[in-house]
């Protein structure tokens, strides 16, 4: 099993230092990839848990890429109606390309109404447009010719990494483990522990395979980092249920509980050193 960092791209300690710093401890300290949460409008509400400052996560990514050498870097996750499907497409492939095969692109459809408000999305229909754009960004990597709003698009340059880079599916509903059956590489659910997804996680998503006809998408679940051995025996659980990936976050869930960087890669280190 592989595991990963998830940095801290918003609130009180988010710099372009602090997160240079994130990458290199990463890669230091021989975690296998680091990830980015997404947000675009800053709204109150999430605001209230995700303060800004808040660095774009692609745009930090591609920063991030020139001053790593191996580390997988992703998104956790980019919510994706919230830009067009053929722009996220060339941003995605630019980036895999850029990074040397480096891009794993996680995907959810977030949760704020007030941030779809924003930014002029529909909110009830955000399941019905993730599918559409991972349909449209899937053509887009791998074909040279796609058809979208009646005219013929060119979107080369493609992934470096074929046929293309990993797709991680957020969520937990019935929609979003649809979505994982049709669209994902793997399943990345969020906070859950090993119990819940070998009782009903996991055959849920065997059924929902079954039923869109494909393999059983991986397994690469995130997980909150609070305490060291809590963490390393969650991480034995999800072995045995056979994950590819884990993901920690140390962010405690509220601005007014976060640590300081130093703080949080001093428990990663510890995990790390553990496993």
């Amino acid at each position: 099993m592989k595991f990963g960092v998830n940095i801290l791209n918003f609130g009180a300690h988010a710099t372009p230092e602090s997160l240079a710093g994130w990458a290199r401890f990463a890669e230091d300290s021989g975690f296998d990839f680091a990830m980015i949460s997404d947000h675009v409008a800053v709204t109150p509400d999430v605001a209230e848990q995700y303060p800004a400052p808040f660095y774009d996560p692609f745009t930090t990514l591609a920063w991030l890429a020139g001053t790593t050498e191996r580390l997988a870097l992703g998104t956790t996750v980019a919510v994706l109606p919230y830009r067009h499907p053929l722009q996220l497409a060339r941003v995605t492939a630019n980036l895999d390309r850029l990074s040397g095969g480096r891009l794993i692109f996680g995907v959810g459809v977030g949760w704020s109404k007030r941030e779809y408000a924003a930014l002029d999305v529909p909110f009830e229909r955000r399941g019905a447009l993730a599918d559409e754009q991972l349909d449209v960004i899937l053509r887009s990597w791998t074909r040279d010719s796609i058809s979208y709003g009646g005219e013929t698009i060119d979107p080369r340059p493609h992934p470096l990494q074929k046929p293309h880079p990993p797709v991680w599916v957020g969520g937990t509903s019935p929609g979003a483990l649809r979505r994982t059956a049709r669209f994902g590489d793997a399943w990345h659910p969020i906070n859950v522990t090993p119990d819940r997804l070998r009782a009903e996680g996991l055959p849920a998503l065997r059924r929902a395979a079954d039923e869109a006809g494909r393999p059983v998408p991986a397994l690469a679940p995130r997980i909150r980092l609070d305490d060291v051995d809590e963490a390393l025996r969650q991480a034995e659980g999800f072995a045995e249920l056979g994950a590819t990936h884990l993901l920690l976050d140390t962010y405690p869930g509220t601005p007014d509980r976060a640590r300081t960087p130093e703080e949080d890669q001093r428990l990663l280190a510890a995990f790390r050193a553990s496993v």
